[in-house]
């Protein structure tokens, strides 16, 4: 059975909820059809010519997640924007790639240094793994790092013109910033039983976390161990949920899929 190791799992919100697995060692990925509770029939399939302008980035991926209604730094149109952040290394530099899932398409792609995530710079190497926080405010972020320590990244997001709806090919790189201006704040907490309830035990044996997008009042966050298993962690509860469980055909199917 193959065990699950140096992998990335992002969600995606746009049309019916996924889940995709990038397998980095054999250049593979999969895609898990959450209403299907299955992995598609086919899968995995080769990275190279499936993620476009991606491809060459994905060996050096780190991690990923999805946000709804979050701008870039740019004047756009923000009503239904799912966007999955992909974070990763070129060369040696961080960088941050903004696809658009209704679109399917690259949207942007900069250096964390220039774009409002680049509070996470001085934890970069360190991030297992992040996801969006929804507990009744839109703009916190959790993130899981990998020596028992974990980040709380908080920004407001204030439209300063709400009305400003920039098409693509009409934006002009000069108003970057000029209509969002995020208040950001960072913190650095120890995995303990009052930060993360339940999650202490298996701090050490993390390798990628992913969301299920549920409901808003019922949003998983299902955290993969090493030996092939997980925990489903429940963020508005804000505790571990149950597990660990053993990740196989029936709990995930078709995962283990060679």
């Amino acid at each position: 059975m193959p065990t699950l190791k140096n992998i990335v799992t992002v969600d995606w919100r746009s049309g019916k909820d996924k889940i995709y697995f990038i397998f980095k060692d054999t250049d593979t990925y999969s895609r898990f059809d959450i209403p299907d509770n299955k992995v598609s029939d086919g899968y995995p399939w080769p990275i190279k010519e499936n993620w476009g302008t991606l491809e060459n980035h994905m060996q050096n991926l780190r991690f990923g997640f999805t946000t709804t209604g979050i701008t870039l730094d740019r004047p756009m149109d923000f009503s239904d924007l799912d966007i999955l952040w992909l974070f990763y290394y070129e060369r040696t530099t961080p960088m941050v790639c903004a696809y658009n899932q209704d679109t399917d398409a690259v949207m942007q792609t900069r250096k964390v240094e220039d774009t409002k995530w680049k509070l996470l710079l001085p934890y970069f190497d360190r991030i297992i793994t992040g996801t969006w926080w929804q507990v009744n405010r839109s703009s916190l972020f959790r993130f899981i790092l990998n020596d028992g320590n974990s980040l709380y990244l908080d920004w407001d997001e204030v439209p300063q013109n709400p009305q400003i709806d920039y098409a693509d090919d009409k934006y002009d790189d000069n108003l970057f910033n000029t209509v969002v201006a995020p208040i950001q704040t960072i913190r650095l907490e120890a995995i303990t039983e009052t930060t993360w309830p339940g999650l202490t035990a298996y701090k050490d044996r993390i390798i990628t976390g992913v969301q299920k997008d549920r409901t808003f009042a019922d949003n998983y966050y299902y955290i993969f161990l090493t030996d092939n298993q997980y925990l489903t962690y429940n963020i508005p509860k804000n505790r571990l949920e149950s597990g660990p469980h053993s990740v196989n055909n029936e709990s995930w199917p078709g995962l283990l899929r060679n």
